[in-house]
């Protein structure tokens, strides 16, 4: 988790190093313009699955990576930076998917590890020295009961 963390930190720092380069050489006009000539976006789509009984969500991206010739730029419109920042930060989002469905399963299996652990306390420190102690009760009265029969049997077998 932290080395993909890491990557993606790396990766977003590369996208905004293309894009600030894309802007000082082509101008940050010609780079809104083709972020604002983009007319599809990156879906996300949040299902859910099972992991040994815990429900954690799976993340799926859809158009998350756009090439030169379904930018609506076109190859002879647009620039080299700014088709390398558009490429660059297609690689950052499909990277933000991924990360975004490791760390909600693993916040997701950490929650249900520590609920886990709390019950496990539970019946370790509380359910099992009360069985215990009602267990040694039981003895105890059971012992009494059968000192008192034996008894009872002796006196009413000296009658």
């Amino acid at each position: 988790m932290i080395a993909a963390r890491e990557e993606l930190v790396g990766t977003y720092r590369d996208a905004l190093k293309s894009i600030a380069l894309a802007s000082s050489i082509e101008g940050g006009l010609a780079v809104k313009s083709a972020a604002i000539a983009a007319t599809s976006g990156p879906e996300v789509m949040v299902s859910r699955r099972n992991i040994m009984g815990v429900v954690v969500p799976k993340v799926e991206g859809a158009n998350l990576t756009t090439t030169v010739e379904t930018r609506p730029t076109g190859i002879i419109g647009g620039s080299p930076y700014i088709d390398e920042s558009a490429d660059s930060y297609s690689i950052l989002i499909s990277k933000i998917v991924k990360a975004a469905e490791m760390e909600a399963t693993l916040k997701r299996l950490l929650e249900e590890i520590e609920a886990t652990k709390r019950r496990v306390n539970a019946l370790e420190f509380v359910v099992i020295p009360e069985m215990k102690e009602a267990q040694s009760f039981i003895q105890l009265r059971l012992e009494e009961m059968e000192r008192e029969e034996t008894f009872r049997l002796k006196r009413f077998k000296n009658k």
